[in-house]
Formats: structure tokens, C-alpha cells, sequence
């Protein structure tokens, strides 16, 4: 059967007044073909499938003489198995294969149509957040993968999108704790797609089994609830999954970016249009005139987003520290041994291990730990011997960093048989003025070539002297 969109052409070139044999030779068909064509009804349709069923082309099937006897069948009963309707249909006389009549059973089984339910939410009800990534070129030429996480109120659509450097569990809670506090408090519930970052575990029901413990504990910290998208309940995931791509489609892909100073003060800027001006196309009111009514029924967190502290199991290792994410912090030497308790900020550490309790500027810088001198003074002190004293010693001035090292380095190969009482020096110092001081010292002394503790007890002279001067 030739196609209905070339039978079109054929009736086009008919009505323009040309020959049934031009026609034949234009289009490429049969003169015979044209003849036809010209004698039916013009064309309404362009379906090429329902022409064919309709004309009845095609070697018939042994199943088709049985269709009005499965319609029958499945008009009395539509959910009989279709192995039953094969036996019925065979005792009716039917001699061919399985897999043609299931075939036809199943296109004329009636279909089960669900009601869509829009996942709509009533002010302060439901927020939905969740990670998304998009691969920026900037103008220049280079190239970034910027990641984000976008935070949505369902009622009000007021939205918020934040560039993070990753997608752990510390910059989730992290980033959800500020969008929450920006929009004056929480709703009743915080949903979420179900990452490794939330949820590690769930039986296929979808309840959640084992949920990611530091996730856990910061809901209990700022007082959210949480609901997770259910597997395969499209109404739920896909209203999560529309958040991500509403900010690629209306920010990442419709702009550009001199570099990413330029991306975040655009991304300030877009936060306003869709927020304070443009009317949603959801709800046809813009954000912020919805968020007037919804602000009333969110609830303040529990604590504020720099107070939020994410609580990490670690133990107290034999030298009296506790490793968090390769940087090591210092206890006191009667916790060795103990199991303790890392409560993470964003700027400060605090461990806690039985009785024994310490706080930490938190550190970023590769390999870079912190040790405070009261826990340096007492490991030395449960030290006993006057060689594991030294070595110690050493040790810890050792652990402030590569400056040390190489001075450390040189006096030991300059003075082998001296370098203990440079070392109980340079400790002395590293305890009366802290570690800052001590690596200026040792710093200028690299530079200078000069490798003595008597040089850096110089120059903490001068530069004492100097800074009584400038008082």
C-alpha cells in the first residue's frame, strides 16, 4: 500500500491539472496506482498503520478469524489469564501458535487507566529539595561541572538554589538548614528522591530500613520531618526530579557566564525574577505573594544553620588524637583508647569521649591537624622515660608542619650528637608562644640559612622587641 502522505502528493499533482502519466512519473509510482488513486475519497488522514487495518491488506492471520470470539471473552472477564483464553479458543477450533493469539490478546485487553493525582501541597505542608549538575563552558572557553542543590516550597513556589562543592551528606544538611532558615522556618515535611546520602536501606514496599546516621541526626537537630519519593510513584519522584531540570531549562541553559564570580551574581539575579516577578506558571501568582501566606504556618528551626553540628562516631586512637577526614585532633592522653563522639560545624570541631571533652577550630588544608598545648604538655607528661619524652617532643614539633621538618632536618644532620637540647628548646618555645609563632620563626630561618634554636630564640626577641614598639 503506497503511504498516505505520497497518496496526498498524487491527489496535489492531479488537482493541478497534470496527467495521470506525468503524475505517475513525478511521484514514482505506477500509472496504474494513479488510476486508483483518482477514484477514491480525497485524504483526511495521515496514519499509514489504521489505513492498512482498515483496507484489510496483509496475508490474514489464523488468529484473526478468532478476534470476535476473544472480544466476547474479554468483555465477560478482561483480567482472564490469557492461557485460559488460548484453551477456550482452541476448543473453538483455533490451530496456531501461542504467541500470535497473546499477542492479539493483549492489544485488545482493555487498559487500566489511573487517575492522575497531582502532588500539590497546602501552605507550610511540603518543601521538595534535591542535588542536580550541569557542565558550564564559560564564555572564555573553560569548562566546569558546577554542582548545586535546589530547595522548593511546594504551596508558594518560592524557590532557592545553592552552588555547593559537592554532593555529600554535609553539604545536603548543611545547604537545606540555610534554604530553610532563609525562608523563615520549615514546613511539616521535607521531601526528597532517596540518595546513599539519606537513605541506605529500604525493603520494596519502599520503607526505609536503615537510614545514613549524620542525616539522621541533623533532622532530629533542626526538627524536620522528612518524606522520602516512594519507587515508582511518579506523581512524588517526578515532581522532585521537575525541580532540577526547572533550574538547568530557566538558568544554566538559557544564560552565559564570564566565569563563576559572573554565574553566582546571575544566579543572585535570577533568584529574584522568579521569586519577586514573574508569576509561576503552576499556580499563575508570583512566589513571593504566596510565600506572605505560607510564612505564617513555617516553624522556626530548632537550631540556627551555624549552630547545626553533624554528630560522627571516631575513636580516640594511641596518640591521643581522633582522625576526622585525614586531619588529626587532639585529646587528653586519659581518653586513648575511648569511643568518642565528633560533633562537626562548619568552622569548629567538638569531640567528646566519656568525660573528656575538646573544641577545635575545624581544619581544611591537606594533612593539616590541631593540637592544643594543654593536651601536647600532658601526653608528654604520661610519657614515661626520658627517651620517649624526646621523641615525642620531637614528634609534635614535627606535626606542625613542612617548615619544621626540613629545619629539624638540618639540625640533626649539622649537630647529631646536639640535637636534643635544640629540640627540648624549640620545644619550650612552641609551648610559652604557640605554634604561629614558632613557624614564622622557623619559616625566616629557612630563608636566612639559619639553623639553630638559638636563632629562633633571636628572633622572637626582635619581633617581641618590635611589637612593644609598635604598642
Amino acid at each position: 500500500m503506497l503511504g498516505m502522505l505520497k497518496r496526498h502528493e498524487i491527489e496535489i499533482l492531479l488537482k493541478a491539472g497534470h496527467a495521470k502519466t506525468e503524475v505517475a512519473r513525478l511521484a514514482g509510482v505506477s500509472a496504474r496506482s494513479v488510476h486508483r488513486i483518482a477514484e477514491e475519497n480525497p485524504v483526511v488522514e495521515v496514519n499509514d498503520s489504521a489505513e492498512r487495518a482498515q483496507r484489510h491488506i496483509g496475508r490474514p492471520t489464523i488468529v484473526g478469524d478468532f478476534r470476535k470470539l476473544i472480544v466476547d471473552i474479554l468483555r465477560e472477564k478482561a483480567d482472564l489469564p490469557s492461557r485460559e483464553i488460548l484453551r477456550r479458543v482452541r476448543v473453538a477450533g483455533y490451530q496456531g501458535g501461542k504467541t500470535a493469539l497473546y499477542e492479539l490478546v493483549a492489544s485488545l485487553r482493555p487498559k487500566p487507566v489511573k487517575p492522575v493525582v497531582r502532588f500539590e501541597g497546602l501552605p507550610g505542608e511540603f518543601s521538595q529539595h534535591d542535588f542536580g549538575q550541569y557542565n558550564v563552558t564559560f564564555v572564555g572557553g573553560t569548562f566546569r561541572r558546577v554542582h548545586f542543590f535546589a530547595s522548593r516550597l511546594k504551596y508558594s513556589r518560592y524557590i532557592r538554589v545553592s552552588l555547593v562543592e559537592d554532593e555529600t551528606v554535609e553539604s545536603l544538611v548543611r545547604t537545606l538548614a540555610e534554604h530553610l532558615h532563609g525562608w523563615g522556618g520549615r514546613p511539616l515535611l521535607c521531601v526528597f528522591d532517596r540518595p546513599k546520602t539519606i537513605a541506605l536501606k529500604w525493603n520494596r514496599s519502599g520503607e526505609v530500613t536503615e537510614w545514613n546516621p549524620v542525616f539522621a541526626y541533623a533532622t532530629l537537630e533542626m526538627g524536620i520531618g522528612v518524606e522520602l519519593c516512594w519507587p515508582y510513584q511518579a506523581h512524588q519522584k517526578g515532581s522532585v526530579e521537575n525541580l532540577v531540570k526547572f533550574v538547568k531549562s530557566s538558568f544554566f541553559k538559557v544564560r552565559s557566564f564570564h566565569d563563576e564570580e559572573d554565574l553566582r551574581q546571575q544566579l543572585g539575579e535570577w533568584h529574584r525574577e522568579v521569586n519577586q516577578e514573574l508569576p509561576c506558571r503552576a499556580t499563575g501568582v508570583i512566589p513571593s505573594v504566596r510565600l506572605a501566606e505560607e510564612a505564617p504556618r513555617l516553624r522556626p528551626l530548632k537550631v540556627r544553620p551555624e549552630d547545626l553540628a553533624l554528630r560522627i562516631p571516631v575513636y580516640v586512637g594511641p596518640t591521643a588524637t581522633v582522625m576526622y577526614d585525614g586531619h588529626p585532633y587532639s585529646m587528653p592522653p586519659e581518653a586513648i583508647s575511648t569511643p568518642a563522639t565528633l560533633y562537626l560545624y562548619a568552622d569548629r570541631v567538638r569531640i567528646a569521649a566519656d568525660r573528656w571533652e575538646a573544641m577545635h577550630p575545624r581544619k581544611f588544608a591537606p594533612h593539616e591537624g590541631s593540637t592544643l598545648a594543654e593536651h601536647r604538655a600532658a601526653l608528654v607528661a604520661a610519657v614515661s622515660g626520658k627517651r620517649g619524652k624526646r621523641y615525642l617532643k620531637r614528634q609534635q614539633l614535627l606535626d606542625l608542619g613542612a617548615p619544621v621538618f626540613l629545619y629539624l632536618t638540618e639540625i640533626v644532620h649539622r649537630r647529631p650528637k646536639a640535637w636534643i637540647s635544640e629540640v627540648d628548646r624549640l620545644y619550650d618555645i612552641l609551648e610559652r608562644h604557640g605554634s604561629e609563632v614558632l613557624l614564622e620563626a622557623v619559616e625566616r630561618g629557612l630563608q636566612e640559612q639559619a639553623f639553630s634554636a638559638a636563632y629562633v630564640e633571636q628572633f622572637l626577641q626582635r619581633s617581641l622587641a618590635f611589637a612593644e614598639v609598635e604598642k
